[in-house]
């Protein structure tokens, strides 16, 4: 297996592990605040969506060899910046946090597709390649679809966390 399909392979799984975690959870449970946190796994697929978006810009600009068109986030602070994250997270959960799971799940499922789609698209030569994207600051392409893999894992990592402290508490309790 080369290292483009290496890739796919373990996005689309982590994909996989996401759906069968959101089919086992139930809409309840999904929007249940992560106590004392006033986020919920709905709002956590809300901020992986909104950050996905990036992911997608930068494969589609890489497809249409062009520069990456970023969703227009109606925030004062660049995404890329140091320290920058906490200030954009907090605008996802503000925009996100009120819409319905429904919404949430399909933007983010259907964004998911899109990355693993356009990436399937592109050679593997350049999505290795460091200096095929200037735009990249030096950066291969996969680093993006590793970094999206990472980004997903580390909030199923803490779903799956927190839904086996509910079920440790419900069993002792």
């Amino acid at each position: 297996m080369d290292m483009k399909q290496h890739i796919l392979a373990a996005l689309r799984e982590e994909f996989e592990q996401w759906e069968k975690l959101l089919d086992s959870m139930g809409a309840e449970r999904i929007v249940a605040p992560y106590q004392p946190s006033a986020w919920s796994t709905k709002d956590d697929i809300a901020h992986l969506w909104a950050w996905q978006q990036r992911s997608n810009a930068r494969v589609e600009a890489a497809r249409l060899d062009r520069e990456p068109a970023f969703p227009a986030w109606p925030i004062a602070v660049d995404p890329e910046a140091e320290g920058a994250a906490a200030q954009v997270n907090a605008w996802v959960f503000d925009t996100y946090h009120a819409q319905p799971w429904p919404a949430i799940y399909q933007q983010w499922r259907s964004g998911f597709l899109q990355l693993l789609e356009g990436a399937a698209l592109i050679a593997e030569r350049d999505l290795l390649n460091s200096d095929r994207y200037g735009w990249l600051g030096g950066y291969p392409l996969a680093f993006i679809l590793v970094a999206s893999y990472d980004h997903h894992h580390e909030h199923l990592e803490k779903t799956t966390a927190w839904l086996q402290g509910l079920e440790h508490k419900q069993a002792n309790g």
